[in-house]
């Protein structure tokens, strides 16, 4: 057993090694040694909607239990509302099973501290270590001392209580037409009741019957023709699009075109960036955002700094440089006067009330970011590093980088986790894109 978290928590095929019910047993017994100091120790849950999630959260909890640990059993919830909840009910750590934008038969698990805040890097490494040296056998309960599940019934009503709390009023009563796509996933439970208690009167809601198996799959943010569809033929002013998580969320302007996490910060500080409500005016993205995202917040006024890709990074820079937004193009978006998580409902209605401070239409405002052409290549590859390491992998990317070199970028990058090499080209120019796709696209032939 090695290497058991990835980027983003443990995440892969569900009832293959790791997403078993096995592992997931004994890291609930790993984390109740990690706990194995402390007292009145309770850890809440929440999950999406794929099939696997009952059998890897009850052999979770079970885990848990066996340590003494009593777990709050918070049901179908997105994962920032585990965020949330972990924080509301004052756990100890709060813990989501889901695998995000993946497909139903991926799944995973992802942690959060007490505070709300994912867990970092060597939290993760500690729990693994325990995992791996078996020390959970170390712990020996019985009797009353076994925990216990605790059935959280409010938890849906709380978290919409809270966002309804922290939405402006300018977005309550709104009568925009809106779309709304719950990718069948965990936004499905609390949507319509959401946009009803705001009183948005004019919206409908598509792919919002999860049955286990449909999650992400041909909807949502990561799949947005139906929805584009949707929007024209309904004459709506736009439509929006969740994960399966819904930690994130895409937009589709009144002409069926995608407006991206990139546009949505560009149209949020465009409305509010001279009120002051950003703060030190800063804002941080990554390293994959288009090159016009730069460009258009420094001409309203502001500054954008980049970081790695990955949420963690975004909000540890943004923490680093007192930052009130941050994002990235997936549409992964941090309000942290909200929250210090991407959340895709927020997300969404902070969208909605800075539409509301005009009376353009959204693709308009949208229309305020030039982008670069961009086109984001991945390569299935037997060995990445005699790649990389490669003199003639040196040869084509100096070749790209000169081709490319006042018109735009390059940026490549190998996978933390999959035998993949991802190549991200930006240019003004659409023809070198194009030509510098074609001598990639040769080069890799070599290595696949």
């Amino acid at each position: 057993m090695a290497n058991l978290f990835g980027t983003d928590g443990i995440r892969g095929l569900a009832n293959q090694y790791p997403m078993t019910a096995e592992v997931a047993l004994n890291l609930g017994r790993a984390i109740g040694y990690y706990f194995k100091n402390s007292k009145n120790i309770n850890i809440l849950i929440g999950r999406d909607t794929r099939i696997s999630g009952d059998m890897l959260e009850y052999a979770l909890s079970a885990g848990l239990c066996s340590t003494g640990i009593s777990v709050l059993d918070a049901g179908i919830v997105t994962t920032p509302a585990v965020a949330y909840l972990t924080k509301y009910f004052k756990a100890s750590m709060g813990i989501v099973i889901s695998a995000s934008h993946n497909p139903y038969y991926d799944n995973g698990i992802k942690f959060f501290f007490s505070d709300g805040m994912k867990f970092d890097n060597e939290k993760e490494e500690e729990i693994e270590n325990i995992l791996i040296n078996e020390k959970y056998k170390k712990i020996n309960i019985s009797g009353k001392n076994i925990g216990k599940i605790e059935l959280l019934r409010d938890a849906k009503k709380i978290y919409i209580d809270y966002i309804i709390n922290s939405t402006s009023e300018s977005v309550k009563n709104s009568d925009y037409k809106i779309i709304i796509d719950c990718a069948n996933g965990a936004a499905s439970i609390l949507i319509e009741e959401l946009y009803s208690r705001l009183k948005i009167k004019n919206f409908s809601i598509i792919n919002n019957f999860p049955n286990g198996t449909n999650i992400n799959q041909n909807c949502g943010s990561t799949n947005l023709i139906d929805l584009q569809k949707k929007v024209i033929s309904e004459n709506a002013d736009l439509g929006l699009a969740y994960d399966g998580d819904a930690d994130r969320v895409l937009a589709v302007d009144e002409k069926g075109e995608i407006v991206d996490g990139d546009q949505i910060m560009a149209i949020y500080a465009n409305a509010f960036l001279k009120k002051g409500i950003l703060g030190n005016n800063l804002i941080v993205t990554t390293h994959m955002s288009n090159l016009g995202f730069d460009e258009t917040i420094e001409k309203i006024g502001g500054k954008v700094i980049r970081t790695d890709i990955g949420d963690k990074n975004v909000l540890r820079k943004m923490l680093e440089e007192n930052a009130a937004l941050g994002g990235e193009q997936s549409g992964h978006i941090i309000f942290l006067k909200n929250s210090p998580n991407g959340d895709g409902i927020v997300t969404s209605l902070k969208l909605l009330e800075a539409l509301s401070s005009s009376n353009k239409r959204i693709s308009l405002q949208a229309s305020i970011m030039k982008k670069y052409h961009q086109k984001l290549l991945n390569y299935d590859i037997v060995d990445k590093e005699a790649m990389l390491n490669s003199e003639e992998y040196s040869v084509i990317k100096n070749d790209i980088q000169n081709m490319i070199s006042g018109k735009g970028r390059v940026f490549i990058r190998p996978s933390g986790t999959e035998k993949k090499i991802r190549v991200l080209l930006e240019s003004k120019d659409k023809n070198i894109i194009d030509k510098c796709k074609n001598n990639f696209d040769e080069f890799m032939k070599k290595y696949e």
